[in-house]
């Protein structure tokens, strides 16, 4: 079932006319209900397999939330429109009753009528309560999969947020001035939802397509994604970015393996401490799960290194290419979450907290450096830093530096106990169109895994010790990084800008256009000199109208188009559009050439990812 519950300080509706033949007549057509926690609800074909434990949850959720926002009474509003997998409309109008039931004795219930086309009216309130959304399936329902103990204790986790400013002071959620911080706002909401699932399609997955970077594979298991020629080039080149930071961080780069034993006594112990779904394998009568993250490989390596106080902190890296999450389906979409990804992974060893305290601070301006690099900045970022009551009140001095070095105020979630093998851990969220939120950058306090993998170093004392563990991503999952490019160019785009992408990472850098076919050659020889220049140039030589190759290029997103007809040629200079601009300018070539290189300085360089001659190209999508 799918379930829009909306705190609204009224809801007032009209029945109209019947939708379903059906459908009961009505002696009372309208109703209003104020301060009302409104239930909009959609019964799906997923629910015919236990309706009973559905109907259970979305009163459990609706109590729940009933209490937090201390609504006065309930709507109960059957909406269709919800889901386009909707159950047969007998089940539907069942659970509507059953709710209705189960929720009329203790509490003031208002059922909208089930089967008739409806006028309302809503009046949401608008706090970061206000608006929630929730996929409810049946209990036993779905395959089955490995999970955690982490996982399935995560569900349950009792914590409590705030708000931290840069001053150090504490905000409750509720009534924090979020007039200068939207975003933080939205981010507040949909963590206290911890609802993933997604309604509607998020506009990078129509930017990914048009682009032709990026596709579904539909021989594969959703989630794993098929890559183009351009959307491989930019992947590389972010992929080439992050590892070289990583490196000049003084990360160790390493290799390990995709799988490993199921019942690998270390392996095994570790699985129940993370919160993640597996991918489970059989060979030769074992089984084998798939990583999801680089720590495997990494800790039994450290296991069988001789390690001293003098070689830490080690910093282990890894580029995975790829880590796999049994991601639930319904959470699937685009690049933003996926079962096969490719994560930057470096973990710290350290001698014990007070060095990896030290460590944490300069991985801390690693992640933010890294973010700024590929295209993104503070003000694109909301962070949240989850810690431990017991790690809180002893370092709290250290949680109030971060969020001052962050600089903007951040969401704390403070848990009551430790069920995770981290005491403390940040991340660098995006907030996208759909005012989602996706994870980038992270690290994590480790005090569990050094002595799990049995991991030991000899100290200064001469005493066998095992280390405290960072584990860090500086950019987060490398797909994670294009969906919010492609989210911010959209963004871009709605607020009255153009769309782009950074420099550096455009496929096509330069394109060329020839007036007509006898500037072919003078065209390609330009090219050559903007190509010696480590500058992605192609021209475009098809037999279309001046018109449409602009409208072409415009599509794609080239940053420079220049045009080269006899007039350019005599006098040396080339008409050039400029991405953004509306005036065109007329410059000699080697000056678009140093606008470029000064766009691109300090970045990673690839070649054209295609054919320099626009006809020669496939179409991939379309």
């Amino acid at each position: 079932m799918r379930v829009l519950l909306i705190h609204s300080d009224f809801l007032e509706f009209e029945a109209r006319e019947k939708a379903l033949k059906t459908a009961p007549d009505l002696t009372e057509k309208t109703g209003r209900a104020e301060n009302a926690l409104v239930c909009f609800m959609a019964g799906e074909k997923g629910d015919e397999a236990n309706p009973e434990s559905v109907v259970k949850k979305v009163v459990a959720d609706v109590k729940d939330l009933y209490g937090k926002v201390k609504a006065e009474s309930i709507v109960l509003y059957p909406y269709a429109h919800l889901s386009s997998d909707l159950c047969k409309p007998d089940l539907a109008r069942n659970m509507l009753e059953m709710t209705y039931e189960l929720l009329r004795g203790d509490y003031q219930v208002i059922k909208a009528p089930f089967g008739w086309y409806k006028a309302f009216t809503v009046k949401c309130k608008g706090h970061p309560l206000s608006e929630l959304s929730r996929t409810i399936t049946p209990e036993g329902q779905g395959e089955k999969k490995q999970e955690s103990e982490a996982l399935k204790k995560e569900e349950k986790i009792k914590s409590s947020w705030f708000i931290m400013t840069p001053d150090g002071k504490r905000h409750e959620v509720g009534s924090f001035d979020y007039s200068q911080h939207q975003k933080l706002k939205k981010f507040a909401v949909y963590e206290e939802a911890k609802s993933r699932v997604v309604d509607k399609a998020p506009p990078h997955i129509e930017l990914m397509r048009q682009l032709e970077l990026v596709d579904y594979e539909p021989a594969s298991d959703p989630g794993n994604l098929r890559y183009y020629p351009k959307g491989r080039m930019i992947k590389a080149l972010l992929e080439q970015y992050v590892t070289q930071k990583i490196l000049d961080y003084g990360g160790v780069e390493v290799e390990t393996p995709l799988m490993y034993d199921l019942e690998h006594p270390s392996l095994a112990k570790y699985l129940n401490r993370f919160p993640a779904r597996q991918y489970i394998v059989e060979s030769d009568d074992k089984r084998y799960f798939l990583r999801f993250a680089a720590c495997f490989g990494q800790f039994l390596i450290a296991h069988d290194a001789t390690l001293s106080y003098r070689s830490l902190p080690l910093r282990l890296y890894e580029m995975t290419r790829y880590s796999f999450r049994r991601e639930k389906s319904g959470e699937l979409t685009g690049l933003r979450r996926l079962r096969a990804f490719t994560m930057p992974d470096v973990h710290a060893l350290c001698t014990g907290v007070d060095q990896a305290m030290k460590e944490y601070r300069r991985r801390f301006e690693l992640c933010v450096s890294t973010i700024e690099g590929v295209g993104l900045s503070k003000d694109d970022i909301e962070v949240a830093v989850r810690v431990t009551k017991d790690f809180y009140a002893e370092n709290k001095d250290f949680i109030q530096y971060l969020v001052r070095e962050f600089g903007k105020p951040v969401l704390v979630e403070m848990w009551d106990e430790r069920i995770f093998y981290f005491v403390l851990k940040y991340e660098f969220n995006f907030v996208d169109a759909l005012d989602k939120a996706s994870c980038l950058s992270t690290d994590q306090v480790d005090v569990e895994n050094g002595e799990r993998y049995d991991i030991k170093f000899t100290d200064s004392d001469g005493q066998q010790k095992h280390p405290v563990i960072l584990h860090c991503s500086p950019s987060g999952a490398i797909e994670r990084i294009i969906y919010a490019l492609l989210e911010k160019a959209h963004m871009t785009k709605e607020a009255g800008g153009t769309p782009s992408l950074p420099m550096w990472l455009s496929p096509t850098q330069i394109r060329i256009i020839p007036l007509s076919e006898k500037f072919i050659d003078h065209s390609m020889k330009l090219a050559d000199r903007f190509e010696e220049k480590q500058i992605r140039v192609d021209v475009d030589d098809r037999s279309e109208s001046m018109g449409r190759k602009i409208r072409d290029a415009e599509r794609e997103w080239v940053p420079y188009v220049i045009v080269i007809g006899e007039k350019e040629i005599e006098s040396g200079k080339v008409s050039v559009r400029i991405r953004g601009q509306k005036e065109q300018k007329n410059l000699v070539a080697e000056a678009v050439a140093v606008e470029v290189k000064e766009k691109t300085k300090g970045m990673p360089y690839r070649k054209l990812p295609l054919p320099r001659l626009v006809s020669q190209r496939p179409t991939f999508v379309g």
